[in-house]
């Protein structure tokens, strides 16, 4: 199960990530926006370390505060949960 979780987590922030990306470079050239509510879905459901590399490396989104702290927040507690179950199935 906790392989599972890890691929579909893993998954899930390489897609955030390349969203957030993909919104930079739309935000720069002053076009259609990926939505704030699409990003926090894809974090909420699983997706926050993707979230955080992106808003790191593409430097998106770092002033905006529900995103310097809700994705750090959300990438930690999603790591706790991998790391609990993944001791719990050893």
């Amino acid at each position: 199960m906790a392989q599972a979780l890890l691929a579909y987590m893993i998954v899930l922030s390489l897609v955030l990530l390349v969203f957030m990306g993909m919104d930079k470079s739309r935000a720069k050239k002053q076009e259609w926006r990926i939505a704030e509510r699409t990003l926090f879905t894809l974090a909420i459901s699983g997706g926050a370390v993707g979230g955080v590399l992106g808003m790191y490396l593409f430097r998106h989104k770092i002033r905006n505060n529900s995103f310097a702290f809700g994705f750090p927040l959300l990438a930690a507690l999603q790591i706790f949960v991998i790391v609990r179950l993944w001791g719990t199935s050893l």
